[in-house]
């Protein structure tokens, strides 16, 4: 991707999996691979260095070659926490934050939504598949630690409303609308199998 080296991929597995009974999402295998494999894969030609934000199994996502970084906050506190040890870790002017169970995510994504934004002068590009927008999936400054911080400090934990302090752009990524389907249940997991058995 032109601009590789300006991001640093951030995939959001630190939460408790509550949908799942309290299983470790990122390490649920899809089609006899883990659903974090995936997205690394369609990650690692667009980014510079690639940030696991998980809060426990650290040696089972530290074999893919990534760096692994827990919340810096106790308890669980969502992806805002994720992002935020994403960016006070990474080294780029920019992470894309992205979660783990997002198997169908293309690798064309990211470089699509770079393209969108890159020059634009926003702070944050915010995906949008066409009908919603997807918080998830963002490309962030990593200057705005400090008010994420500050935001964070606060008590405060919604990530939209975050966003809205700052210059954001909604990034129309309707033709890659798949890539957001994401895997909360045993249920989706088995219909992304069959999806998956039909290719």
């Amino acid at each position: 991707m032109e601009g590789s080296d300006q991001v640093t991929g951030v995939i959001l597995a630190g939460g408790m999996g509550r949908r799942m009974q309290g299983v470790d999402k990122g390490l649920v295998e899809l089609d006899g691979r883990e659903l974090v494999s995936w997205v690394i894969d369609a990650l690692r030609p667009n980014v510079s260095r690639i940030i696991v934000n998980a809060n426990r199994n650290t040696e089972a996502y530290e074999k893919y070659g990534v760096s692994v970084i827990a919340d810096s906050i106790d308890g669980y506190q969502g992806p805002l926490a994720g992002v935020e040890a994403g960016m006070a870790n990474a080294t780029t002017p920019w992470i894309y934050t992205c979660p783990c169970d997002s198997p169908m995510q293309s690798s064309a994504l990211l470089p699509f939504m770079w393209q969108q934004l890159a020059g634009s002068g926003a702070d944050i590009g915010l995906a949008s598949d066409g009908q919603r927008t997807h918080p998830v999936f963002s490309l962030i400054k990593t200057d705005l630690l400090a008010s994420l911080r500050e935001y964070l400090g606060s008590g405060e934990r919604k990530i939209d409303r975050w966003f809205d302090q700052h210059s954001l752009r909604t990034l129309d990524c309707s033709e890659y609308a798949g890539s957001f389907t994401n895997i909360n249940t045993e249920e989706e997991r088995l219909t992304a199998e069959s999806l998956l058995a039909g290719r």
